[in-house]
């Protein structure tokens, strides 16, 4: 069992999905840096600075402030600022992410592409085309040969 195990942690393909979480994780915090640290304030510029993360409702008794001060008192809470928060970033990281895939497939395309092909220039007709004009116009003529 154990040298099953060995030969499927080997194998390629389970390798190669370990490296793609990794590389995933690490271009989520990328994304996610410029989503809120970039992105996201420009937004907020345009919008006058709406946050919808502090729209709640609750779910019992009460008057609360903040999210935050109605979980502390215990309070079920109807957060529908977070989740209109969570969908609006969902699209802008898709679209940040749609916009990188596009630039790295324009790159990869172009990595691809050959260079600029030589035209080909004409040099005149070959020894062999030479020889066979000869042989045509021996035929026509109507030249005894030899």
């Amino acid at each position: 069992m154990i040298r099953e195990f060995k030969d499927f942690i080997a194998k390629g393909n389970v390798m190669d999905l370990a490296v793609g979480i990794i590389i995933g994780a690490a271009f989520t915090a990328i994304v996610s840096s410029l989503v809120g640290d970039i992105i996201n304030p420009v937004i907020a510029v345009f919008t006058g600075g709406i946050d919808f993360s502090g729209w709640f409702y609750t779910l019992g008794e009460g008057d609360y402030s903040s999210i935050e001060a109605a979980q502390t008192a215990g309070v079920p809470v109807f957060a529908v600022g977070r989740f209109v928060m969570a969908v609006i970033n969902f699209f802008i990281i898709a679209f940040v992410v749609f916009m990188l895939v596009k630039i790295v497939n324009r790159v990869k395309s172009a990595a691809e592409r050959p260079d600029d092909v030589v035209p080909e220039v004409k040099t005149g007709p070959s020894e062999i085309d030479v020889l066979l004009e000869i042989r045509d116009a021996l035929k026509r003529d109507g030249t005894p040969r030899g």
